[in-house]
């Protein structure tokens, strides 16, 4: 029997994060919901006030300046999953998560890029009228891949 669990895995990140306590709080929801790392595009923030598990130094942190050195970055086989509420995304409630992929977020008052839509191999949206808070967003996608095992 082959052992799926560690041909997964996924990290999480933000795209110009606007509050390093949105990052603080996405990182500790990271930890807790399995991430295997965190990441920030464009803006850092070294370390979180809130992120009172210390997820920053539990788990591997990357920070890239630009979309293009993320993205020329991504591990090798991961699908990148752009969470976006447009038109083109598919609803979260039906996504099937890939097993190994790298999920990004951007600002709650931008969005994502265009590049970082444009280069997405998947774009997921939640079934929401309003664009959410970009830590809880992150913890519900991440919530969701928990209870809705990848498949291959």
């Amino acid at each position: 029997m082959v052992d799926n669990f560690h041909n997964e895995f996924f990290g999480i990140g933000i795209q110009n994060g606007k509050t390093p306590e949105n990052l603080g709080v996405l990182w500790r929801s990271a930890q807790n919901l399995g991430a295997s790392f965190i990441f920030t595009i464009g803006n850092r923030y070294a370390k979180q006030a809130c992120d009172t598990h210390n997820a920053v130094k539990a788990m591997p942190y990357f920070h890239y300046e630009t979309f293009d050195d993320f993205y020329n970055h991504l591990p090798k086989g991961a699908m990148l999953v752009g969470v976006e509420l447009s038109d083109h995304a598919v609803s979260l409630e039906t996504f099937h998560h890939p097993r190994r992929c790298v999920y990004l977020l951007g600002a709650e008052d931008h969005g994502l890029s265009k590049q970082a839509i444009e280069k997405s191999h998947h774009l997921v949206k939640f079934n929401s009228e309003l664009s959410l808070n970009v830590s809880v967003a992150g913890s519900i996608v991440m919530y969701d891949r928990g209870i809705n095992k990848p498949r291959s």
